[in-house]
């Protein structure tokens, strides 16, 4: 599947591949990714089934890793280093379980090898809920989604995959059904393998429970050259809530 992209600078050098998560799209990383590319080449690439790339109903993390296999041929990328958050992070990890010679090194944002118990059913509920050409603006949209999702950010991090049909409908970006069809899966532990002994860096979010201190200890009995970093005053999405000390420390990790 081709993949659509992003690139930032040109420089010589293993490129810097960022992954996404799970409802995400290569926007949510402009702003790092023009950073980034100042130091290094940036490509930021929309997942199956999300932003722009196309849709299928295979929405697995084999299917993922499959798809960078084809960005970096089609590019001639040798080796990257490669940078996911959530689910993005879960795709690196199996590309390094299925390609590990064309990854130069890890960066794994707020995310484990374990099993997660699913935690966007009500999410889910809501897409399927919520028919965007029923409504005349995002506004609107918003509202409705707001009878089930309380949490603002969460309603704008969602209603910026809206986009609008070739008669000015709008729709959702992402595949729905597929995403949630292959939800169970994308749960599930995808594991580093203790073979793997290039840099890994694992970026977590103080407030944040997706890397818990049994987390730490299983990271570090299976990979010893792993590094761990904090970032403070951040959750889930630490490139969103702490952007300056998130940005410190991924380019302290690519100069």
């Amino acid at each position: 599947m081709r993949s659509h992209y992003r690139q930032y600078g040109t420089h010589s050098g293993a490129p810097l591949v960022v992954l996404h998560g799970l409802f995400g799209s290569l926007n949510n990383w402009h702003s790092h990714a023009r950073e980034f590319g100042e130091r290094r080449t940036v490509y930021t690439i929309d997942a199956r089934n999300h932003g722009a790339s196309p849709h299928d109903p295979d929405a697995t993390y084999p299917a993922m890793s499959a798809d960078l296999v084809e960005f970096f041929d089609e590019h001639h990328i040798a080796e990257a280093i490669v940078m996911g958050h959530s689910m993005g992070g879960k795709t690196a990890m199996r590309f390094a379980a299925d390609h590990s010679e064309r990854v130069a090194s890890l960066i794994i944002v707020d995310m484990a090898e374990r099993p997660y118990e699913p935690v966007h059913q009500d999410i889910f509920a809501a897409l399927e809920r919520v028919d965007p050409g029923s409504y005349a603006s995002r506004e609107e949209v918003d509202r409705a989604l707001g009878e089930t999702i309380l949490k603002e950010p969460v309603r704008q991090f969602l209603t910026a995959n809206i986009i609008r049909d070739e008669l000015g409908r709008m729709q959702w970006r992402m595949n729905v059904p597929a995403l949630k069809a292959c939800y169970g899966e994308l749960a599930e532990r995808v594991d580093i393998p203790r073979t793997f002994t290039k840099p890994i860096l694992f970026i977590r979010g103080e407030r944040s429970r997706f890397i818990t201190p049994e987390d730490e200890r299983e990271i570090m009995a299976h990979h010893p050259h792993a590094r761990i970093i904090t970032v403070p005053d951040a959750g889930h999405w630490v490139h969103a809530d702490n952007p300056e000390e998130f940005r410190r420390v991924v380019i302290d990790a690519i100069s």
